[in-house]
């Protein structure tokens, strides 16, 4: 079981997770919180244990151990810039990153969009969902699914699924890693605001594929090109021969 006070000893934040809901069964932690009329406290923090129709990016199902890894998720209605909404993404992966390099001292690498590997296994994924009025955010959330202590994985997957405990080779505290984690994204999430360009620069260095041939895939299309550069939002530069294609969203893997 999860521990809230050991949790809350580890927390060193001002806002994020100050307000925290713990529950044992949830339908997803990121629809509860887009939805809740009750829990409006910027930076409100929500951790299930087992998420029924928990889900990644393009509808995907997000499967989870309970009682073994983390799926929470992280609700933002303060002041929230349309175009800052991917650099809180990277952001996001780079919190997580910076976590198990510090705790674990494993070496970690990003993928874009919002993929976060060990060895090449991925270890941990994003998805951000937000709310809005008219050109207005009221609301965003980051729903965050790691593989903390799950011993092994079973069915397929697009990309091998790892545990920090499979590569740390011993158990891992859940609430450390989860108040090390939140403690890490206040950080960056000032960040995102005041020094954009750190965040893009601190990701890019955890990003192998980056300069690298890739294919890109989305529902519709599939393009081949060298993986240039970030821009200034956050958005894939794709070369492609002499041009450069800004890449919204995609699947992306090496060529």
């Amino acid at each position: 079981m999860f521990n809230i006070e050991d949790f809350d000893i580890k927390l060193d934040t001002e806002f994020i997770g100050r307000s925290f809901i713990y529950c044992e069964k949830i339908d997803s932690t990121n629809s509860f919180l887009l939805e809740s009329t009750i829990y409006t406290q910027n930076g409100t923090v929500l951790l299930a244990e087992l998420q029924e129709k928990g889900r990644g990016r393009q509808d995907r199902i997000w499967s989870s151990n309970p009682d073994q890894n983390l799926t929470f998720s992280i609700m933002l209605n303060d002041k929230i810039k349309p175009n800052r909404m991917n650099i809180i993404n990277l952001g996001t992966s780079l919190a997580i990153a910076q976590s198990i390099e510090n705790l674990y001292q494993l070496k970690v690498n990003l993928k874009w969009p919002n993929d976060v590997l060990i060895c090449g296994r991925k270890v941990a994924g994003i998805l951000l969902e937000s709310a809005s009025i008219g050109n207005k955010i009221e609301k965003l959330v980051i729903g965050v699914g790691i593989n903390v202590n799950q011993p092994s994985f079973q069915g397929k997957y697009p990309i091998p699924p790892t545990s920090i405990r499979k590569e740390f080779k011993d158990a891992v505290s859940r609430e450390k890693f989860l108040s090390e984690i939140l403690n890490n994204f206040e950080e960056i999430l000032n960040n995102c605001s005041k020094n954009p360009e750190k965040i893009l620069n601190d990701w890019k260095s955890k990003c192998e594929m980056l300069g690298e041939k890739i294919k890109v895939e989305d529902e519709k299309t599939t393009r081949y090109g060298i993986f240039e550069d970030l821009d200034s939002e956050g958005h894939l530069l794709l070369k492609i021969d002499d041009k450069i294609e800004k890449i919204h969203f995609g699947d992306v893997s090496l060529r």
